[in-house]
């Protein structure tokens, strides 16, 4: 009997991948990998977990990841193909029922978004009631299922947060994007009822944190009240630049004074500074909202890595010398960063064989840079490009060999060059950063 109860509670989760694109698959309950399994030479993949915290959990194989329901004793098998990866996902088994629920309404959302953004030319109530009528046809499909599959309380309670909360984002979207649709330049008078849904927001809850739906209404949510407090009691012109550091404290206080689950708290958190610090305000400003993120997020799980980006971009500020960051020539003789804009203008763009679109575009953006402002030399920096591809990639587009870098270690490029934005370009003049964050299509 006692076996009996054992396997009860374990958990059973394999699948089979079609062209996979990586060795492995990774589960994950919130930001914790619980396990990870080698593809075997069929590409399958299996945990078999003696218990799981019942739940929401995802599985990740790079670079595509999915929610999965878990409860003890389930049984479940996957089916993907990575060429359309949600698309093709298909669950069977103990755990089913919830889980193609789960998807199917994940894509039907999917669907829905250029629908979504054609109602947002609409008048307030007409597009309450249209995404209120989406949101219930979603509700209705999860009791009906409820009544057919008899889901737990907490995966019903789960699914319906999901269509909840993603409903609610388009209207606390609404204000913005008709202001930008319609042409009008102020908010548009909301009716009393628009956010009714408000009074019914749980800003605590665990199980809901790591759901995309509720985390990015919290942070659209927070972005209004921000912005309406700060517009009704500042007087600010929130247009204005150099009012980003006032809008993000806004912001971190109300985080501060709304939300004490700690997971959430500290991602919430996380992206607020994020966001903030990676469009590079003024270095006193920059100093201004680090000071204040860290009285407010005290102890942050992600303290390293924020305080890393905030050290790299004081670091790559006007007038300090670029960092020394070893990249390879088309020789295979290493150089120095600094060393390449030694005594002339050089502007340093970026791109990656992974995005040929991007590269493909960039190079043309080049040339005519090239023609425009000669008085620049212009040095492309490969990240997450294989070596011998990317010489491959040079002889074929019939690049200047002598105007072409590679760098093996991508996250270390990225951190130290602070390579966020596809288009980031660098403008230095012998070995002195003029400007980190130029974009190659809109700073020339």
């Amino acid at each position: 009997c006692q076996n009996k109860e054992d396997n009860a509670k374990g958990v059973y989760f394999a699948g089979e991948i079609v062209n996979p694109t990586d060795s492995q698959v990774v589960l994950f309950k919130g930001e914790k990998a619980i396990d990870s399994i080698k593809l075997d030479e069929n590409n399958r993949f299996e945990f078999s977990l003696d218990s799981v915290q019942e739940g929401l959990h995802h599985f990740y194989h790079h670079p595509e990841l999915q929610y999965v329901y878990l409860e003890n004793g389930d049984s479940l098998q996957a089916r993907l193909n990575t060429v359309d990866f949600d698309e093709s996902l298909v669950f069977s088994g103990k755990g089913e029922e919830i889980n193609n629920l789960l998807l199917e309404i994940f894509l039907d959302t999917e669907l829905e978004e250029d629908l979504v953004y054609s109602f947002y030319n609409l008048e307030p109530a007409v597009f309450s009631l249209k995404i209120d009528s989406l949101k219930n046809d979603k509700l209705n499909l999860l009791d009906n299922s409820m009544n057919e599959f008899k889901f737990s309380y907490k995966a019903y309670e789960i699914v319906k947060a999901g269509i909840v909360y993603n409903s609610n984002i388009s209207k606390e979207a609404y204000p913005f994007y008709h202001r930008r649709r319609s042409g009008e330049n102020d908010m548009h008078k909301l009716p009393e009822f628009f956010y009714q849904y408000r009074q019914d927001i749980d800003y605590n809850n665990k199980e809901l944190t790591y759901l995309r739906p509720y985390y990015n209404f919290m942070k659209f949510h927070l972005g209004n009240l921000a912005y309406t407090s700060c517009k009704n009691n500042c007087g600010s012109n929130l247009k204005v630049a150099s009012k980003k550091l006032h809008f993000n404290k806004h912001q971190l206080r109300l985080i501060d004074s709304l939300i004490s689950e700690k997971g959430l708290r500290d991602n919430l958190f996380r992206n607020v500074a994020i966001d903030y610090l990676l469009k590079h305000d003024s270095e006193e400003n920059t100093r201004m909202f680090i000071a204040d993120f860290h009285k407010l997020s005290k102890n942050n799980k992600h303290n390293t890595e924020i305080n890393n980006l905030y050290e790299g971009i004081i670091s790559m500020q006007p007038s300090k010398a670029l960092p020394a960051l070893t990249l390879t020539n088309y020789d295979g003789d290493e150089i120095v960063l600094s060393e390449v804009s030694s005594g002339q203008k050089v502007v340093f763009y970026f791109w990656s064989s992974a995005e040929l679109g991007h590269f493909k575009n960039v190079i043309k953006q080049v040339a005519k840079l090239k023609e425009k402002h000669p008085n620049y030399q212009y040095v492309g920096i490969s990240l997450r490009t294989d070596e011998k591809r990317w010489r491959g990639l040079i002889d074929t587009y019939d690049l200047d060999k002598n105007e072409q870098l590679w760098i093996k270690d991508y996250d270390k490029a990225a951190s130290t060059l602070l390579v966020y934005d596809p288009n980031k370009s660098i403008i230095a003049k012998d070995g002195i950063i003029i400007n980190a964050f130029a974009n190659i299509y809109k700073s020339f």
